[in-house]
């Protein structure tokens, strides 16, 4: 068999999942954003130390945020450096799209954006945000949270953002039906 045949069935063969991107390949995927008060930059190797000290200095506060058990206490650099290959990964490959929220300068993390798939019905994406401890003590989170909701509506091609955590509980998000 020759190759571009090879290539096709090898193709067919994957799930329909494993094809589909999350946005279209005619939708220019915002790779900044800034706010008087901060930007948004792809979350990736290049902002790898910031982050990675952005979230070990929060730990229990992004914990009961998130309402999961990341980030881990000891975790490493090293375990640093594969979560963000995976999340450059995942953006280039137009799967989900993870921000840093720097500051305005780029000299320090805030906290993290995330835009991803939904699996509920009634939902095309999910969103979730979390802020350093620091950050959220001086609101951060609340407007991070109102400006993102409207630069999704306004900039992204989503019908409907779940917002798990934020707009509804935790328990309220998993106990919705998954699609098909």
């Amino acid at each position: 068999m020759n190759k571009p045949a090879t290539a096709l069935l090898m193709l067919a063969s994957l799930p329909v999942v494993a094809l589909a991107q999350f946005v279209s390949a005619s939708f220019r995927v915002p790779t900044e954003h800034a706010t008087p008060r901060y930007r948004l930059v792809p979350l990736g190797p290049s902002v790898a130390a910031l982050d990675y000290q952005a979230y070990m200095n929060s730990i229990d506060h992004i914990r009961a945020k998130m309402g999961g058990d990341w980030p881990k206490p000891g975790l490493t650099m090293e375990d640093q450096a594969r979560d963000m290959a995976g999340e450059k990964a995942e953006w280039e490959g137009r799967k989900s799209f993870p921000y840093a929220v720097l500051t305005v300068d780029g000299s320090k993390e805030l906290g993290c954006f995330y835009i991803r798939p939904s699996n509920k019905v009634g939902y095309d994406a999910v969103a979730s945000l979390w802020t350093t401890k620091k950050q959220a003590d001086r609101g951060l989170d609340k407007t991070l949270y109102r400006d993102m909701k409207a630069w999704l509506k306004k900039d992204w091609p989503f019908r409907k953002v779940a917002w798990p955590g934020i707009e509804l509980s935790q328990a309220e998000w998993k106990a919705l039906p998954n699609k098909p």
